[in-house]
């Protein structure tokens, strides 16, 4: 089915040095640009890190430092790939999630003043979710090999849902057997940035997520202790979480001023 767009839209990849979005580096992009009459246009470019590349990432997408040491650096090539995605919408598989905010990252790293405000983002991994089976029947068929009978009546589907959960954990090795991890780990949050450290509460207003004000509004901490503005901005959060932080004192300042 052809696309039916309004504007172009850019569905890319990248290739990293890790899975940190705040210190890892891109080693390849990959863009594919779609336009409304159903133009495509590709980019392809190797990216010198200007940081080790560790051998078990070599592993995964084969890329080695002798790969790309005479590749350019991302800074050589952010004007271009910015002009190739300038004005469009973005797609990727779990892009929401990892490759816009390394994109991110990367361009305000190269002084340039990338912005999600005026773009969709379309996230294939999530209508994928969305779209596939996620039932208790689904689940238990899955995890542990059974069909769900009575499925939907109270009990069959709590006795269900207790060996999934068991299961889960038998499963996976990074589940830690803990009820405080996994209330935060099945958690789903709004977040203001791609990193998770601001996220909006139930009126939609942006709150910390993390330290000594965690669950209070950004708004009224800034306001109430200026200096912890400036700590922010100089600890080593992504340069995304510290764009979002200005925007938001910015906008308190100016509702002041009105």
């Amino acid at each position: 089915m052809q696309l039916n767009l309004n504007k172009p839209i850019c569905f890319f990849d990248l290739e990293t040095t890790g899975i940190n979005i705040t210190n890892d580096r891109i080693v390849e992009i990959s863009i594919l640009k779609v336009h409304p009459n159903g133009k495509e246009e590709t980019y392809t470019k190797r990216v010198n890190p200007t940081v080790p590349i560790p051998p078990e990432v070599t592993l995964v997408h084969g890329i080695s430092d002798e790969d790309i040491a005479d590749a350019p650096t991302f800074k050589d090539i952010s004007k271009e790939v910015y002009q190739m995605i300038k004005d469009c919408d973005l797609g990727g598989f779990n892009s929401n999630r990892f490759d816009i905010p390394v994109l991110a990252e990367e361009m305000l790293r190269s002084e340039v003043d990338f912005d999600m405000k005026n773009m969709q983002s379309i996230d294939v991994q999530t209508i994928f979710h969305k779209m596939e089976q996620r039932t208790l029947s689904a689940a238990y068929k899955f995890y542990c090999d059974k069909n769900l009978e009575d499925a939907h009546s109270a009990e069959a589907d709590t006795l269900a849902t207790y060996e999934v959960l068991k299961a889960q954990l038998d499963r996976y090795a990074e589940l830690e057997n803990d009820s405080n991890f996994l209330a935060e780990f099945s958690s789903r949050k709004k977040f203001a940035d791609f990193a998770g450290f601001i996220i909006y509460n139930k009126e939609g207003i942006e709150c910390f997520s993390f330290g000594k004000h965690k669950g209070k509004l950004v708004t009224e901490v800034l306001d109430k202790e200026p200096g912890y503005f400036g700590w922010l901005l100089n600890a080593d959060f992504p340069l995304y979480t510290k764009k979002v932080l200005t925007a938001i004192k910015l906008r308190a300042f100016n509702n002041k001023l009105s």
